[in-house]
């Protein structure tokens, strides 16, 4: 009996010994608190509480911790806090820093660091003392205020969904003119489409304007109601202009920049709709100019003559020239030129003017330039700053969904693809955490390494290929993976590679069969070392289950 109870007990040193060391040393729990308010600490408490008596032993902290510098007094005090509650429950804190993708932390220290779109010959006219955005190459779509049409189909438009039976002309409806666009019924079609598109001729490397009427009446789902400029497979303008699912009618605007493109498809419409009823009406377009001007370095700004090319000196002939609002929306003008004393230009004259614009997506995502250097200035001031008040041992850059960069003139300055841009990045990320931690052990989101996901050509907003990305990044990274669907690929290609892995799991379902599902993937993992709770919702209900259900799996490896 002895010998049986000190071979079992061996086994089970042994099966533990094993999880640790290739499995799931890592067992951690994602948090989102912006340590602004008592409550979050509490909130942190109470979670660490739990992963810590269901075996899970590092939190991944959103916090605000790249931005350390602009913090108030009573953050660094919350801050202790946490750092004290951890410290007691024995669960280690892994701050997530460093986005590209995500460049709130960035933006709030110069928000010229967006990553730029070029605007070229933007037409401005001199009036007394200062020059004004003024087109002179019109743009319109033919047909977007609905009043020509033969019985329930709009003329002009290339197209909308089944006339008279999803989309139908409403003469009683309207908000300008005598008719209106309604779709209804869409929820009975496979995919749920009710759209109206028209293609529109537009001039290269030039910003626009897109306006349109909306009333929604028990529209499900929520937010399914998009406006979408698209030239080939490449959306322009993904932007959620979060139309109600009941609302009377309201404007939507947003912007795009052309690219290098003559001519675009303009939708607008729900995809995957369910249920309730819409209209649209007075859907324009119009020339937007510099909006959202950025400035620094690797955006420079050029004036010129209309007519001669001779070209103006900004702080000579005219004031330097900003946006006042830069908010990386088209909700305002383009900004003005205004003439100094002695300049060479003249009233009435025309001018145009090169730049280059920021533009945020979906809900309001602001990509980063990597190649301007003050980016990395920051970022090293902030590795300073975590470890004088934090002291990690390890980090998760939130290197995820970079959607633009790549046209600006510091990146086209380098001569590099944008998988070596991002390789670039991300390997300085490293050895500037390194600089002040020699020991420290770096972890990135996988998706931007990963050709399973996003590390391919054509994405979003980014001007290059992303391809081969994952050959130009330290091999000692531990990438997490995150793309459920595509869990056995993406492990394989990391791990075939040698890099470590760890699954970014849950995500918000409520159950925990997204977990099993990585762990059988983990299991079958070379260099596998972890899994992570992760919610962007709050939800911890399942936290403990979780930690319950990873442990199981480490004893059974």
């Amino acid at each position: 009996m002895e010998r049986l109870c000190f071979a079992v007990l061996t086994g089970m040193m042994l099966a533990g010994s094993i999880a640790e060391a290739e499995g799931f040393r890592c067992r951690w729990v994602y948090v989102a608190r912006g340590l602004h308010n008592d409550q979050d600490v509490e909130d942190i408490r109470r979670i660490v509480g739990t992963a810590a008596e269901h075996g899970v032993n590092g939190m991944v902290l959103s916090a605000g911790l790249d931005r350390l510098d602009l913090q108030p007094s009573h953050y660094f005090e919350r801050l202790e806090a946490v750092k004290a509650i951890c410290a007691e429950r024995g669960v280690e804190i892994i701050p997530i820093i460093f986005s590209a993708g995500y460049g709130g932390s960035v933006l709030a220290h110069d928000r010229n660091l967006a990553a730029g779109l070029p605007v070229r010959d933007a037409r401005y006219v001199v009036d007394g003392d200062a020059a004004h955005f003024a087109p002179d190459r019109p743009v319109a779509i033919e047909g977007g205020d609905f009043e020509r049409h033969r019985g329930d189909r709009v003329l002009g438009c290339r197209f909308h969904d089944e006339p008279g039976r999803v989309s139908f002309v409403d003469t009683d409806v309207v908000r300008e003119g005598k008719a209106s666009l309604r779709f209804e019924n869409f929820g009975e079609s496979r995919h749920g489409h009710g759209r109206v598109m028209f293609e529109v001729s537009v001039r290269p490397r030039t910003a626009y304007r897109v306006t349109c009427w909306v009333k929604s009446d028990g529209l499900e789902p929520a937010g399914c109601f998009r406006i979408q400029v698209l030239t080939g497979a490449r959306a322009l303008a993904p932007w959620d202009p979060r139309v109600p699912s009941t609302a009377d009618w309201r404007q939507v605007t947003l912007g795009f920049n052309s690219f290098d493109h003559a001519q675009v498809r303009i939708y607008a419409g729900v995809w995957g709709g369910r249920a309730g009823r819409f209209w649209i009406d007075d859907l324009r377009i119009e020339e937007a100019g510099p909006v959202n001007l950025l400035r620094r370095p690797g955006t420079p700004l050029a004036v010129r003559d209309e007519a001669t090319g001779q070209v103006y000196d900004e702080g000579r002939d005219f004031e330097p020239v900003a946006d006042a609002r830069l908010n990386f929306r088209f909700d305002h003008e383009a900004p003005t030129i205004r003439l100094r004393e002695g300049s060479r230009i003249r009233n009435g004259q025309a001018l145009r003017l090169d730049g280059y614009q920021g533009i945020a997506i979906h809900r309001g995502q602001v990509s980063v330039c990597m190649s301007e250097p003050k980016l990395y200035e920051i970022w090293r001031k902030q590795a300073e700053l975590m470890h004088r008040h934090l002291a990690p041992k390890r980090y998760l850059l939130s290197m995820d969904e970079i959607r633009a960069g790549g046209a600006c003139q510091a990146c086209k300055s380098r001569n590099l693809s944008m998988a070596r841009i991002l390789g670039d990045c991300i390997t300085r990320q490293v050895a500037i955490l390194r600089g002040v931690e020699p020991e420290a052990e770096v972890l990135v989101w996988s998706d931007m390494l990963d050709p399973n996901h996003n590390a391919r050509d054509g994405y979003y907003l980014v001007d290059g290929d992303y391809s081969g990305s994952w050959e130009h990044v330290p091999r000692d990274l531990v990438i997490v993976c995150w793309y459920f669907d595509q869990r056995e690929a993406s492990l394989g290609h990391f791990s075939g590679l040698g890099f470590k892995t760890l699954a970014g799991a849950y995500y918000d379902g409520d159950t925990l069969d997204n977990v099993r599902g990585w762990l059988d993937a983990l299991r079958r993992t070379p260099g596998a070392v972890g899994i992570m709770y992760t919610t962007w919702q709050n939800k911890y209900e399942l936290l403990g289950a979780f930690g319950d259900l990873v442990n199981q799996g480490a004893a059974s490896k």
